[in-house]
């Protein structure tokens, strides 16, 4: 069986916002526990809630990375986040992203030589799509939601913005001929996105938990061919 080292975000952590306990929580179905269930593959998960691609960075030498065959990058929907805050106060001004997309761009290419340096495979990972409807409205609670929208032009505009930090994935991937998991197209494949997410539209609920690990299911075997 395999071993792979996982960096990234809260989806890889398997957190996901539990509206009967009204808070984020560990998902008892997450792909981790299923594929540890189904002993598809070992996983080092170094996720955490939050994180963006610098904080991979940072993390990746300080791990013990012995035994591992390869290492899993998953960044780019915390990274493309804009302090919500501020444009819900000034919606006239511009508001960069947590990582302009040059930076994301050049971090990636940064973790990808790190991992190398280590002599192991790197596979990127795609961000999975935003649910725009549940979005917005989530991440408006508490501030001024016409004055979001405003700034946005319209809620798509959020799920065109993360397709960059998508294609940025993509793009790094192809330059330096690094293995690719395309995990949004696996969600995009899906008739009714919205069942595969909790209520804020970002963090996949059990069933697209299920998604993922279908999705790790299948491509595994192509990721680890040399």
């Amino acid at each position: 069986m395999i071993t792979i080292a996982l960096f990234g975000d809260s989806i890889g952590r398997g957190v996901s916002f539990q509206e009967d306990r009204g808070r984020y929580a560990y998902l008892k179905g997450s792909f981790e526990k299923l594929a540890q269930q189904h002993k598809l593959c070992n996983l080092k998960n170094h996720s955490r809630f939050g994180a963006i691609v610098q904080d991979g960075i940072d993390a990746l030498p300080e791990e013990d990375l012995n035994g591992v065959d390869a290492v899993a990058i998953q960044y780019g929907g915390n990274d493309c986040t804009p302090s919500w805050e501020r444009i819900s106060a000034d919606p006239d001004s511009f508001h960069p992203p947590r990582t302009d997309l040059d930076t994301f761009e050049n971090q990636l290419t940064t973790i990808v030589k790190l991992v190398r340096q280590q002599g192991k495979v790197a596979v990127l990972i795609t961000p999975p799509p935003l649910v725009a409807e549940r979005f917005v409205p989530w991440v408006s609670q508490g501030l001024n939601e016409e004055n979001i929208l405003r700034y946005l032009g319209d809620a798509h505009h959020v799920y065109r913005w993360q397709e960059q930090y998508g294609l940025a994935v993509h793009k790094v991937a192809r330059h330096t001929q690094c293995k690719l998991f395309d995990l949004r197209a696996f969600f995009l494949r899906e008739r009714v996105l919205g069942d595969l997410y909790c209520i804020d539209g970002m963090h996949p609920n059990e069933e697209g938990h299920r998604v993922i690990y279908q999705a790790v299911e299948q491509m595994l075997p192509m990721l680890m061919t040399p």
